[in-house]
């Protein structure tokens, strides 16, 4: 079993990242076993499709490092890397464009959602932003992909150019990866608007809680946080239509390990008076641990990039005999 997921350098991690991608991340290293291995990048050649300074990338690599590993991932148990360092990353994307069809990439939402009304003014890089996403994944043989419901559709195309090229040059190179769906997900929301996702983009930083925030911090935010004048319901169905309430009644439930329904119980016919608090505590002891370990990290910039250049060793030698059989396949010298 190989699984394998990536993350773009954006800048910090915030709760919704954590609790919605890394802490599963954290759990399926845990699990793994024998010759199993978990493969976790920095997307950075995925990031250049938006303009940021030389300086902010590279920041911006290493912080989220740093916090990758703050949060759990450990670089002796999982192959960490930043996607520049393994240059076939790029190889592979560009012979897997002869393979992905104009069709396929018109019908990618994605693009169409980034692009928005000015598609003409969009980089290319967006365009074929799938077909480096396919050859992330295919060049590890991945059985297994963690994804969301955003990127399914890429997933999909990930098959599909996979067996095109099987198909096309007669041989059996590519692995059809799966998606994995984590036994525990959360979607968390905006704490102004019940309705959006969290978000690094929100212009308004009381929208989210970084894994940065500090104790006095978070409790702000969650004291500030949008709610209604209702008192919980005794059951998580009483929550419809409430959207504010139903995302901070699920960010405890999630962080405590237990149900909707369970935290109703728990705070049943009590206001948000009560509950936010309760809810702002359990967030400290959950963040505070990662918070202070990323913090003893981020600077040291000298052992960031030996954890990265350590792990970019190794997704070189596990990358290695997929691109040598694809340029192999393509009938290309190399």
């Amino acid at each position: 079993m190989r699984v394998l997921s990536g993350i773009q350098p954006t800048g910090n991690l915030h709760l919704g990242n954590y609790l919605g991608a890394i802490r599963n991340w954290v759990s399926m290293q845990d699990e793994m076993t024998g010759d199993s291995r978990c493969f976790f990048f920095l997307a950075d050649m995925h990031s250049i499709t938006v303009h940021e300074s030389r300086e902010q990338r590279l920041a911006n690599v290493r912080d989220m490092t740093a916090a990758l590993v703050a949060c759990g991932i450990d670089p002796d148990r999982s192959v960490l890397f930043n996607q520049a360092r393994v240059p076939a990353h790029a190889e592979l994307c560009w012979l897997l464009c002869g393979t992905a069809r104009i069709g396929w990439l018109n019908r990618m939402t994605q693009f169409k959602d980034k692009a928005g009304k000015n598609r003409e003014g969009a980089s290319v890089g967006l365009y074929v932003y799938p077909v480096l996403q396919a050859a992330d994944v295919l060049l590890y043989q991945a059985t297994h992909v963690p994804v969301g419901e955003d990127q399914k559709q890429h997933l999909e195309l990930t098959r599909d150019v996979a067996i095109k090229f099987n198909t096309d040059f007669g041989v059996e190179l590519f692995t059809l990866p799966d998606p994995i769906i984590p036994k525990q997900t959360a979607r968390i929301m905006s704490l102004r608007d019940g309705t959006s996702k969290m978000s690094k983009s929100d212009p308004s930083d009381m929208s989210r809680i970084n894994l940065t925030d500090d104790d006095d911090t978070i409790l702000q935010k969650i004291r500030k946080a949008k709610t209604d004048p209702e008192p919980l319901p005794g059951e998580a169905a009483g929550l419809a239509g409430r959207a504010e309430a139903q995302n901070l009644v699920g960010i405890y439930a999630t962080l405590a390990g237990t149900t909707p329904d369970a935290v109703c119980a728990q705070f049943a016919g009590q206001g948000f008076g009560a509950f936010k608090p309760a809810l702002a505590e359990l967030l400290t002891s959950v963040l505070g641990p990662i918070r202070q370990r990323y913090l003893a990290l981020r600077d040291d910039h000298e052992a960031l990039d030996a954890i990265l250049l350590k792990g970019a060793d190794k997704a070189s030698a596990a990358a290695e005999p997929t691109l040598r059989a694809a340029y192999d396949a393509v009938g290309l010298m190399r």
